[in-house]
């Protein structure tokens, strides 16, 4: 059975928001959360972009059950792995074993600001390899000195552990990534539902258990399907570039250039709007097939978050695990 998840859409919310619709998703029956990890909104009109790690420590405090992930933090510009593990390591205590390190190569929007440069594709993924590896090392409780190609520890040590291991997901893109991170993650990230992908991702473990495979699906969420379908061109026209464009513009202004052309019922065409659950149960259905055991929904925009919650979510998750159980 499918598990759906809720996004904690850094970009579109405040953190006393987020905070609250992680309470009100837990209470609605979602079995998951992610959150984003941003500096940035891909677009101004988003408005938002408050610390993630900071907003995740309160809603480890103000959730009883449901497990979170960040979707995804990249920890090889902004943070310094081992600031990673600590930050980790941390929230896992927090959260008394809920929480999943989701990790990722990055895109310029966010790492940029560091003043670092912003490195092509084959550096980006030589840095998250490495990362991972000291991520990992320090995961241990040994003290760590490292001198590597990217990134210098001196005497690291993480002096509180917690009890629970944090797993560690990787969000993979194509084949070459699969063969690179497959074998150093605990769990998958993706963002189309491609079986081919999860098939290799499987088969690139070398025989470990099956491991869960976690997507995610932008849906406009309203009683009136043309304010839904303004909202979401408004705020994810971005969506549209994929991600070979998305991880390499620099700033929301840049973003804001690149869709100008984008009309609305370009965004209708590819985003389940307005008040049809069964149409959001059409759109999540290729993930399913493609074998994805995790898929989180992003309700697009701030202002419906309330009614969402309160009115679309248990009758959509009662459809969405029918349909799933008919199945499966």
């Amino acid at each position: 059975m499918t598990r759906f998840g809720y996004t904690l859409m850094t970009e579109q919310s405040g953190p006393r928001e987020l905070v609250r619709y992680a309470v009100a998703a837990e209470r609605a029956g979602f079995d998951f959360l992610v959150s984003s990890d941003h500096y940035s909104p891909w677009l101004e009109e988003q408005g938002h972009a408050p610390h993630a790690w900071t907003m995740l420590g309160a809603v480890a405090q103000a959730t009883e059950r449901i497990p979170f992930m960040t979707y995804v933090t990249c920890p090889t510009m902004r943070y310094h792995p081992a600031v990673v593990a600590q930050q980790a390591a941390t929230l896992q205590i927090l959260a008394e074993g809920r929480f999943t390190l989701g990790l990722g190569s990055g895109e310029s929007l966010n790492e940029h600001v560091v003043g670092a440069g912003w490195p092509g594709l084959d550096e980006r993924q030589d840095r998250l390899e490495e990362a991972i590896g000291l991520i990992r090392e320090l995961f241990s409780g040994k003290t760590v000195s490292r001198h590597g190609h990217w990134y210098r520890v001196d005497a690291a040590k993480l002096w509180d552990l917690p009890r629970e291991p944090v797993p560690l997901a990787v969000a993979v893109s194509g084949a070459r990534s699969v063969r690179r991170f497959a074998e150093l993650a605990d769990e998958m990230i993706t963002t189309d539902p491609d079986a081919e992908l999860v098939r290799a991702w499987h088969s690139a473990r070398s025989g470990a258990p099956t491991t869960r495979v976690t997507g995610q699906l932008p849906i406009s969420w309203d009683t009136d399907r043309d304010k839904a379908i303004a909202r979401a061109h408004e705020q994810f026209r971005w969506f549209s570039g994929g991600w070979d464009v998305n991880s390499n513009l620099p700033t929301p202004a840049a973003f804001a250039a690149a869709t100008q052309f984008v009309r609305p019922q370009d965004v209708a065409d590819s985003l389940a709007c307005g008040p049809d659950l069964d149409a959001i149960v059409a759109a999540v259905r290729p993930y399913q097939d493609a074998g994805f055991t995790d898929l989180a929904l992003v309700q697009i925009g701030d202002e419906q978050q309330d009614r969402f919650l309160a009115e679309a979510v248990g009758p959509l998750l009662a459809k969405l695990r029918a349909a799933d159980g008919v199945n499966v």
